[in-house]
């Protein structure tokens, strides 16, 4: 039972919780004790509202997912995990993270309680809704940057962060609508209701449209946003983040990969490479260069 609820939990999906360090790593304070070790906490109480939130989901769709050909086998809908101890858990977990939340900072746990509504809604009515179910994900995507903003005494963190992991997460959120899609063909939509009215081609146009627009955004933060370099080295981890985006498109479309993310990231060594690389640049821009 305690293993099925640890994957219930989705572990390896709390690498999506890495962007509450943005703050702190882009505000030139990741070598602040004090400022990391609040931002550490933000992370951990965000991993664990967020396996809250995926505990209710399953809850939510359980009747679906015993239809899906993989997620039949999560804990939940294959009985491994009884539905009243996932209850007693996922209420458990949303509580510690507000209560702890809030002793860290009353806008950390403003965002917290924001991104749990957020991601209620989205399980009970919003996933049903094209196009606005892949906002609502990158809505989560952009209340993990601002929950970093909110725990540390932020100076010269740049707006444009926003801008690019909202853009950055539409990108991810259409391709792994599009990975569902290639994966379930023409039982798509008894699995997911809103795969119903998306199309290939369709996402296909988006995906394009997201990508270029992230790629530009990126592009601009590296040179105009206030908090880098005078410089301008920091146009140098550009080329890391244009390789990322490709190598994530023929993933989707070449390797038919890509319905999780997180997965990519946890196990496509080129991905990785480029993304260690990128962050290794950051790193000697923000800390290294004058």
């Amino acid at each position: 039972m305690f293993a099925g609820l640890l994957k219930t939990m989705r572990p390896r999906q709390w690498t999506k919780n890495v962007f509450v360090f943005a703050a702190l790593v882009f505000d030139k304070q990741l070598f602040i004790p004090s400022s990391f070790l609040r931002t550490l906490a933000a992370f951990i109480l965000f991993c664990l509202i967020s396996s809250s939130v995926y505990i209710f989901n399953d809850l939510a769709d359980i009747e679906a997912d015993r239809e899906h050909p993989e997620k039949r086998n999560r804990p939940i809908p294959s009985g491994k995990l009884p539905i009243s101890v996932a209850w007693i858990a996922g209420i458990l977990l949303l509580l510690i993270a507000v209560a702890a939340g809030y002793v860290l900072s009353l806008d950390f746990a403003a965002v917290l309680v924001a991104y749990f509504l957020l991601n209620l809604a989205y399980s009970k009515w919003l996933k049903h809704v094209l196009i606005l179910d892949v906002l609502i994900l990158a809505a989560g995507f952009v209340l993990r940057v601002a929950a970093g903003v909110t725990v540390i005494q932020v100076e010269r963190f740049s707006p444009w962060m926003y801008v690019v992991m909202a853009l950055l997460s539409l990108y991810l959120g259409f391709g792994k609508r599009r990975a569902e899609l290639a994966l379930l063909a023409d039982e798509a939509g008894s699995h997911r209701k809103v795969l119903q009215g998306y199309t290939i081609p369709l996402l296909d146009q988006f995906i394009m449209i997201v990508s270029g627009m992230t790629i530009v955004s990126y592009s601009l933060y590296t040179f105009s946003a206030v908090n880098v370099p005078a410089n301008h080295s920091m146009m140098l981890t550009i080329p890391f983040v244009v390789y990322a985006i490709f190598r994530y498109l023929y993933l989707i479309e070449v390797e038919h990969s890509g319905g999780a993310p997180e997965e990519i990231l946890l196990a496509d060594r080129p991905f990785q490479i480029s993304m260690v690389l990128w962050a290794l640049a950051v790193l000697a821009v923000f800390y290294l260069s004058k």
